[in-house]
């Protein structure tokens, strides 16, 4: 006997169209059965990893335009150098180098601060994954106290250890957005620095947030591969879906804790 096979098939558009109507009409030539399984909404996603320059720039706040109750919203200064800053990620194309940042030396005190900051504190409450991946970017980036390191240097870094990339933006993006970069193994990351009235205290993501923060983990081959997975799941998910995969991974990177030697 011959075999029997099954085909679900998903197209874009309906049978409105001559091209679908005259694919339909050529599928019931020449199979036995033909079912219709009605049309489904999906939301926009990207086909390839050049796609994500279509929603780069869609922030959802921050950047250059700040809020009035963020530290730097008076400070006209501050504000300016933010702009020139977020010119990078919007100029910036797949594929090109990241634009490096010569910061000002009150962006590095203001960088020197944090960093003393969470140095013991990454050393006494971190994970091994985070910890163990340190000295290597000491070595390889430029990873210390005095000295902010770039973007460009972190992705060659993160790319030859896991395969993932780092694509500068100007502010938060929406969950779907950031989730859909982790599927083509992007982390997104901001280059400009919080306000120095208050170093330790940030509205919004930061370069002290991105890189001290989540690079480290992201050399992690196990790690990498569950945020590649979770970005996955989000290709064409639905609001709800996308909710509740924005939770899962912003309260397991964010906010989550582990067990470590009983610990």
């Amino acid at each position: 006997l011959d075999p029997t096979y099954s085909f679900f098939v998903s197209i874009q558009g309906t049978l409105n169209d001559n091209n679908v109507r005259e694919l339909v009409n050529d599928l019931i030539r020449h199979t036995k059965n033909v079912t219709l399984m009605g049309t489904e909404e999906v939301p926009w996603f990207p086909r390839k990893v050049s796609d994500i320059d279509v929603f780069c720039h869609r922030t959802l706040d921050a950047g250059a335009d700040l809020q009035a109750d963020h530290p730097g919203f008076k400070d006209e200064g501050y504000r300016a150098r933010r702009k020139i800053i977020c010119e990078n990620a919007h100029r910036h194309k797949f594929g090109e180098p990241i634009p490096s940042v010569k910061y000002a030396d009150e962006e590095m005190k203001t960088w020197g601060i944090v960093f003393d900051k969470l140095q013991p504190l990454t050393e006494k409450y971190a994970c091994k994954e985070y910890r163990e991946v340190i000295p290597e970017l000491h070595k390889d980036c430029g990873f210390r106290r005095d000295n902010i390191p770039q973007l460009q240097d972190i992705s060659e870094y993160l790319q030859a250890k896991t395969g993932f990339i780092v694509r500068p933006v100007s502010g938060l993006l929406s969950s779907r957005d950031f989730l859909n970069g982790l599927a083509f193994k992007v982390f997104f990351s901001t280059q400009y620095i919080r306000h120095h009235s208050k170093p330790l205290y940030t509205p919004e993501p930061d370069v002290c947030h991105e890189i001290l923060g989540h690079v480290p983990l992201f050399a992690n081959t196990e790690f990498a591969a569950f945020s590649q997975e979770i970005g996955l799941a989000s290709i064409g998910a639905s609001d709800e879906q996308i909710e509740q995969l924005a939770r899962v991974y912003w309260f397991s990177v964010e906010f989550g804790q582990c067990l470590e030697n009983g610990e």
